[in-house]
């Protein structure tokens, strides 16, 4: 888009892209703070564009609202916990290893029980398994969830470098980006999905701390419903999503992050 005084050509073509962006936020079902405040947004951009400038801020906009019309706001997978398709699934995906399977089997009988009772599910522990690299830890949750009939999105953490990347950079940095919790609910596409969190043990020592810090917000049911993604600018609500962990050892895991979880050793 031309940043010169609008020619016609010009003035019809901004204004097709406005109302898109305002036909993609009347469309979606979201908090209605947000709707405002992305409301707000484009109507700032039609103004702009009365002067004569405004393509740099459009694509900032654009890129925005396209993010947050992706977010499963209120969308859920609304499916009871089979116990028997749990066993089913890990027998058909792993050979052995019952020790884990049993474990597995009775977490997930304490989650149908406090789901049944309404004592919230997601507040109980968090699965950690452990084991060596190629022992099938990654290979459980994908089973969980197809037992389930839940979307999973797995987050590596190997090599992580910064918190950054978990909560997303500001939208006044170049190029930002929603961090990879916020982009793992879009790819899941409901609010309740499996987010595997893969090797939770192998970030980098310079930002194990502030990495530790993001992962005690996402596993505390105190705070998971309102995790703020700095790029999404608003909280969003993860206290329904079923985290699980992998770890190759629990040494370098912080004492706090620990106290969240429930290891299981794959042998």
């Amino acid at each position: 888009m031309d940043n010169s005084a609008p020619t016609s050509d010009a003035n019809s073509i901004a204004r097709r892209d406005l109302d898109i962006l305002n036909q993609k936020l009347e469309g979606v079902e979201m908090p209605p703070e947000l709707k405002d405040k992305a409301l707000d947004m484009v109507a700032r951009l039609e103004r702009m564009f009365t002067q004569g400038f405004y393509s740099e801020e459009f694509e900032k906009v654009s890129h925005y609202i396209d993010w947050i019309i992706k977010i499963p706001w209120n969308k859920r997978v609304d499916r009871a916990i089979d116990l028997t398709a749990i066993k089913t699934s890990m027998d058909k995906s792993h050979h052995g290893m019952e020790s884990v399977k049993e474990r597995i089997i009775e977490y997930m009988a304490v989650l149908k029980l406090r789901a049944t009772r309404n004592l919230g599910a997601a507040r109980a522990p968090i699965i950690c398994l452990v084991g060596l690299v190629g022992t099938g830890k990654t290979t459980f949750a994908y089973a969980l969830s197809e037992a389930l009939g839940r979307p999973i999105a797995r987050i590596p953490f190997g090599g992580l470098g910064s918190a950054r990347d978990l909560r997303g950079e500001s939208r006044l940095h170049i190029e930002a980006e929603p961090g990879y919790v916020a982009r793992a609910l879009c790819t899941a596409g409901v609010k309740n999905p499996i987010i595997l969190l893969d090797e939770i043990d192998r970030v980098t020592e310079e930002a194990r701390m502030d990495i530790m810090g993001v992962l005690v917000e996402l596993l505390d049911p105190s705070q998971n419903d309102r995790f703020l993604d700095h790029f999404i600018d608003y909280p969003v609500d993860l206290s329904e999503v079923m985290f699980i962990a992998t770890a190759n050892n629990t040494g370098n895991l912080a004492t706090a992050v620990m106290d969240r979880l429930e290891p299981i050793s794959a042998p």
